[in-house]
């Protein structure tokens, strides 16, 4: 082996040996053979962890104000209904406790160990518990947390295996930003081994959900797990994708400015990164890939499995047959136990509001109702283009009748027309349309519309006929005519000029 490698190794050996340090304390109190008053034996590391954690929510809720005494009430509470002891007991472990992380000397806990890095026999100082503040009235000591000691509350709490990955993303971005590719390099080696590890628990995690699916309740739970792993993965996944691309504007900058000549090392280190970071992420989408066809392929089948199981453990003949028959039930009995596999009751009945509903009459009942469209020949086309052009034919002798009496506004003919004993003529649609096409092609100059090529306007051949050399010109007004309950129309003047209207 190379001496680069074994200087790898044992590089950072004294912070690592400084780590293990830190649980010193709780091994040396689990060695103090503490028993209650019915002779059972105390678990005094585990009281040495809960009393880190009773610290620790103390300086969550900024209380500074800690001392032996409060621990030994916490101990007392937690331990009531699990050992037999006395007041006295309580102060004594309390005591033992806080002594053991930090000393009654007042000197930092000291921990000696080889260092392999340097070849020497070296020493670590470390304080899990620092005094805080004195009552000099009460004569009480207070304590606190110190930072060896809450680094020893985190390195207990539990940081899940699948983040691990996550956090070796964030530390080669900045391992990559401050230049050191050796470190990067390293770094990425350990990510394989992070993308191997999660491929085995999504091995075991398949296996386990074809197992483990008995019930509803545990298939929602492996579904919300599985699109947990999804949404965790394609995070990393994009932040793959940023450091591959961060790694190749590296490498071109590194390149632009000769590196690749001046430091063939570094740059060596660069193209080896590339290389390597291609491969953890290839390795780390298949992952992505298994996630989904986890979610979308083996859970289902899971599901399904889980409803054809029910149907197989089911025996009609002999969770039913034999219930009935080899034990003597009364009827209503019997008819509770195959109510649920009887179908649903129907029964067929007649309303007489039927009647008073709409019928299909007709002589040919082997012909089906026909409910589209007439369709309209020819003849009937033309037949009914000829009675619009009568009745605006109608409509405008009526107008020129009411011009002639001094009419000279919408409003005055019509009160006209019912003058005359014609108001039928207003409950029709054509008598509107006439006004309305009147007054889109105002002026009507000498009886003729230019340009209607519009066969709508064509109707009014007949009407205009009655014109004679006149024009005629219609003016809208902003008073509106409600003429009857269905129609309503605008006011409007109307004049008539030429030869014959200095007659009117």
């Amino acid at each position: 082996m190379e001496l680069t490698s074994l200087a790898e190794i044992t590089s950072g050996y004294r912070e690592r040996s400084r780590r293990l340090a830190l649980f010193d304390p709780l091994y040396e109190l689990d060695r103090k053979k503490m028993k209650d008053l019915i002779d059972r034996p105390i678990d005094m590391k585990g009281l040495g962890l809960l009393t880190l954690l009773f610290f620790f929510e103390q300086k969550i809720i900024r209380n500074p104000k800690v001392g032996t005494k409060d621990l030994a009430n916490f101990i007392k509470q937690l331990t009531k209904n699990t050992y037999k002891l006395d007041e006295k007991a309580y102060a004594e472990i309390a005591f033992i406790i806080i002594q053991t992380f930090r000393p009654t000397t007042g000197k930092k806990r000291a921990y000696p160990f080889y260092n392999w890095e340097t070849k020497k026999n070296d020493q670590l100082e470390y304080a899990i518990l620092k005094a805080n503040a004195f009552d000099s009235k009460t004569n009480t000591q207070y304590y606190t947390l110190d930072e060896d000691g809450l680094e020893l509350i985190f390195a207990t709490k539990e940081f899940y295996s699948e983040f691990q990955l996550s956090i070796n993303q964030l530390m080669l971005r900045k391992q990559l930003e401050k230049g050191e590719f050796k470190g990067a390099l390293r770094q990425i080696n350990e990510m394989h081994i992070d993308v191997e590890s999660l491929n085995e628990r999504l091995k075991k995690l398949r296996h386990e959900i074809q197992r483990s699916i008995v019930s509803e309740e545990t298939f929602e739970r492996y579904k919300q797990l599985l699109e947990d792993i999804y949404a965790r993965l394609e995070r990393e996944n994009e932040e793959f994708l940023e450091l591959r691309q961060f790694v190749n504007e590296t490498k071109e900058r590194l390149y632009e400015k000769d590196y690749h000549q001046k430091e063939k090392k570094t740059y060596g280190y660069v193209l080896e990164i590339t290389v390597q970071l291609e491969e953890v992420h290839y390795e780390h989408s298949r992952l992505l890939e298994q996630s989904i066809e986890l979610k979308n392929h083996t859970l289902k089948a899971a599901q399904e499995s889980l409803y054809y199981t029910g149907i197989d453990a089911f025996n009609f003949d002999q969770d039913i047959n034999a219930k009935l028959i080899s034990t003597p039930l009364p009827l209503e009995a019997m008819k509770g136990l195959l109510h649920p596999f009887l179908r649903i009751h129907h029964v067929e009945s007649w309303s007489p509001l039927t009647i008073f509903a709409e019928q299909n009459i007709r002589e040919d009942r082997e012909n089906h109702a026909d409910y589209s469209f007439m369709d309209v020949d020819d003849d009937e086309q033309n037949d009914y283009q000829e009675r619009i052009r009568n009745n605006y034919a109608f409509t405008m002798k009526i107008t020129l009748e009411a011009l002639e009496n001094k009419c000279s506004q919408l409003k005055e003919i019509i009160d006209y027309v019912r003058n005359e004993d014609k108001e039928t003529l207003l409950h029709q649609r054509f008598f509107y349309d006439f006004w309305i096409l009147l007054h889109q092609r105002s002026p009507i100059v000498s009886g003729v519309i230019e340009q209607a090529e519009d066969e709508q306007f064509n109707s009014l051949d007949l009407a205009l006929a009655l014109l004679g050399n006149r024009t005629l010109k219609i003016q809208e007004r902003k008073e509106r005519l409600n003429v009857t309950e269905r129609f309503a129309i605008q006011n409007m003047d109307v004049i008539v000029m030429g030869d014959e209207a200095d007659e009117l």
